[in-house]
């Protein structure tokens, strides 16, 4: 079955393998259920993260390492945890380089997606965009939720795709209401516990900028089984996960977004909407 033969076609562009779990997982794995197309498309191998397992420590080692590499498979791995069947990166599978946190070396590495032309790397993917003509497409907000570069890259890329389609219902970034986060920061022995102010977290959206929010509970088991796929970047311990920061984060089935362009669908009665496709025909 092709993409165009599929009535809700969605596409999320994630910068590196792990980014779609986290962010992303339980919106993909329940549009997938609901026989939606779901295409995932990476930008990075993600070669400058930091490994957890002691036993994994090696493939990190040197510029030229072998933990993209590596990578590629927790992805794929992840991918089919959250029944996703097209995945694809950027350019090709290490096409860009991961730029690695703001501020780091990496950033001025030449062949990094944080130096890349924005305008020629939208080009690769409104490719995509023509080829599965999604009616949504997902990325992060122009911050990056968190401003890392290639995060923010990510999001230059994705406007300038969906600006150069022109046929595109709906772009939004990926959310994560402050009062979220406090109601986390507030709970005994909760994901964030000792983190004492909001504003250390260092990511949030303000809630009247959330425009979505979409229900994926019943998906969580397979989000959480994606987010165990990436072995080298995050230890599980569910409900809860955390990076190599070792701070626990709790793996929500409820995922938020902002509206960036497109009309809002019709809300539901906590004034947000529930369904990306909706009022789509």
């Amino acid at each position: 079955m092709s993409p165009r033969e599929h009535d809700k076609r969605i596409l999320l562009v994630h910068a590196h393998p792990d980014d779609e779990s986290i962010g992303t997982g339980a919106t993909m794995a329940k549009y997938a259920a609901d026989g939606a197309y779901v295409c995932l498309v990476t930008c990075t191998l993600g070669e400058e993260g930091e490994v957890i397992p002691p036993e994994l420590a090696h493939l990190a080692a040197g510029r030229d390492n072998r933990l993209g590499e590596y990578r590629i498979g927790e992805l794929a791995e992840a991918c089919a945890a959250l029944d996703v069947k097209d995945h694809r990166f950027l350019g090709g599978a290490g096409y860009y380089r991961d730029s690695g946190m703001m501020g780091a070396p990496s950033n001025e590495d030449p062949d990094c997606f944080w130096q890349a032309s924005v305008s020629q790397a939208a080009g690769k993917l409104v490719q995509i965009v023509r080829e599965i003509r999604p009616q949504v497409i997902v990325t992060y907000d122009d911050n990056g939720a968190y401003g890392h570069p290639d995060h923010i890259q990510a999001h230059r890329v994705a406007w300038r795709a969906f600006e150069m389609a022109g046929f595109v219902d709906r772009f939004y970034a990926t959310a994560f209401p402050l009062s979220v986060l406090e109601k986390s920061i507030k709970q005994p022995g909760g994901p964030f516990e000792g983190v004492e102010k909001i504003e250390d977290l260092g990511f949030g959206t303000p809630d009247d900028q959330v425009t979505t929010e979409i229900d994926g509970r019943a998906h969580l088991a397979a989000k959480l089984a994606a987010l165990r796929a990436h072995r080298t970047q995050i230890a599980v311990d569910a409900p809860f996960f955390a990076l190599s920061n070792n701070i626990s984060q709790e793996a929500f089935g409820t995922e938020y977004y902002t509206l960036v362009a497109g009309e809002r669908a019709p809300l539901g009665p906590d004034g947000r909407e529930t369904d990306l496709f909706a009022g789509l025909g």
